[in-house]
């Protein structure tokens, strides 16, 4: 048992002003290993006071500087790399196939980040197309940003906002998931190896009120969130009366449309990655799988076929795709999804229950749904675990319809043969991201949602974007 009553401000760790815990539990054993401060609006008033001392100091340095900053941390999440997945795999139940590239992919994109350097270096002197004169744009750090993340990426959704925050000047405090505090505390050591200078980077691990404390506190000029659209709407009205930039990286229920054209063989290497990458729990995932209708009950058993096929059990076992989810309460959750899927008329070609092949962890068995409809609770939620919905179409005008009509707009897969008619497919979505055959984000490329999926882009030199604001020097000549 790790026990821990201290939170990381202003380049140490100190003892937490809360007396409340957090008992961090094991999803595939149901068993305590760790118990960190339920930190408190005193911890984070803290947190945001170094933070906000630490920033003059830090702003002022060059954009090389920090960007050397950046490549140390890479490194030390590379020399770190084994310990931090097995503490991933531990706190979440992330299969250690996948938790095992968390540290080099983070590493990797803090690498990429610290290459943008060059965008703040150079002087951006623009002609006044309408008078004599000319015009410096600077680029300048907005100040201290609150970073906030979910449970189901801990590492790599804090790295994505906390690059390019550092490379643009921002000092920081990193507000994790109550359920995944100990990668942040591991990564917080990986800071101070690194010698990021004391108060750039701070955390507080809590919940609600610590999450809450940080939305609301009024020295903090920047929120970038990950996390469910409900929350996000409630940051969104909070940094909108206060007239502060937030990110928003928000949920979804994204379709994967299988064209007539479709190579099984393709199909069949990738639909797990798009549909059911970490057990389901991912925002991007592509979870309403639309297919030809005279074709449905051949492609329904082919999905199905694919999913039972593959390995569930420990997740530390380097075979295993399927973990348990990552608690009791997201157990219940999906669950309930299931029961309704069931209630509605659904059909499960497999799994569709609770799983009992193990004697401890929150398991779900991985399910199919055919003969789902668009109006289905199991097509229009976002379920957040190991559930495919298999929904027929008439035509390509009907798919790109059924596709359309959700609130959410994060990601898509088109399957084809034909690129080109994918790809005017793939066009015709209201998606931030679609991919051709399969689906993985790029890190040199923008990210972000429409409609309820958020608001603003990470990765790139737009995900660097979110963390500057501008100002314009005018000259007369």
């Amino acid at each position: 048992m790790h026990v821990h009553d201290d939170v990381f401000i202003g380049g140490r760790w100190v003892r937490s002003a809360s007396s409340a815990r957090i008992e961090v539990l094991n999803p595939a054993t149901e068993e305590a290993w760790a118990s960190v401060p339920d930190g408190d609006e005193h911890d984070i008033d803290q947190a945001v006071r170094a933070a906000r001392s630490a920033f003059p100091a830090w702003s002022a340095t060059s954009p090389a500087d920090r960007a050397a900053v950046l490549h140390r941390l890479a490194d030390e999440l590379d020399a770190r790399a084994a310990a931090m997945s097995r503490i991933i795999t531990t706190e979440n139940g992330t299969p250690i196939a996948e938790s095992g590239a968390a540290p080099g992919h983070s590493a990797a994109h803090l690498r990429l980040t610290a290459d943008l350097a060059g965008l703040l270096d150079s002087v951006d002197d623009r002609p006044n197309p309408m008078a004599p004169g000319h015009t410096v744009v600077r680029r300048v750090p907005v100040g201290v940003a609150g970073l906030i993340t979910p449970w189901n990426f801990p590492l790599g959704l804090i790295i994505i906002k906390l690059g390019p925050a550092l490379l643009a000047g921002c000092t920081v405090v990193i507000k994790p998931a109550p359920e995944t505090p100990m990668a942040m505390r591991a990564l917080m050591d990986a800071v101070a190896a690194a010698g990021v200078p004391d108060g750039v980077v701070n955390l507080v691990t809590g919940a609600t009120d610590a999450g809450t404390a940080l939305v609301g506190h009024p020295d903090v000029d920047k929120i970038s969130f990950t996390g469910s659209t409900n929350v996000g709407r409630i940051i969104a009205r909070t940094c909108g009366e206060r007239l502060r930039p937030v990110t928003l990286e928000l949920g979804g229920k994204s379709p994967a449309i299988v064209l007539d054209d479709f190579d099984r063989e393709m199909f069949t290497r990738n639909l797990l990655r798009v549909s059911m990458r970490n057990t389901g729990q991912t925002c991007k995932a592509c979870t309403r799988l639309l297919v030809p209708a005279h074709r449905h009950d051949e492609i329904a058993t082919l999905a199905g076929e694919i999913v039972s096929a593959a390995p569930m059990g420990d997740p530390f076992d380097p075979a295993t795709f399927f973990g348990p989810v990552v608690s009791a309460r997201q157990r219940d959750r999906v669950a309930g999804y299931l029961n309704a899927g069931h209630a509605e008329g659904a059909t499960s070609v497999t799994g569709g229950d609770v799983s009992t092949r193990f004697d401890r962890g929150f398991y779900i068995e991985p399910t199919v749904f055919s003969h789902v409809t668009p109006q289905m609770t199991i097509a229009r939620e976002e379920i957040f675990g190991p559930v495919l919905s298999v929904i027929p179409y008439h035509d390509i005008d009907d798919a790109v319809a059924i596709a359309n009509d959700s609130p959410y707009g994060l990601a898509a897969t088109v399957f084809g043969t034909d690129e080109t008619r994918a790809t005017a497919v793939a066009e015709r979505l209201a998606t931030g991201n679609v991919g051709i055959n399969h689906y993985g984000s790029n890190a040199a490329a923008p990210f972000g949602g429409h409609k309820d999926s958020g608001l603003g882009t990470e990765f790139a030199a737009e995900g660097l974007d979110a963390y500057l604001q501008f100002t314009s020097i005018h000259y007369q000549s």
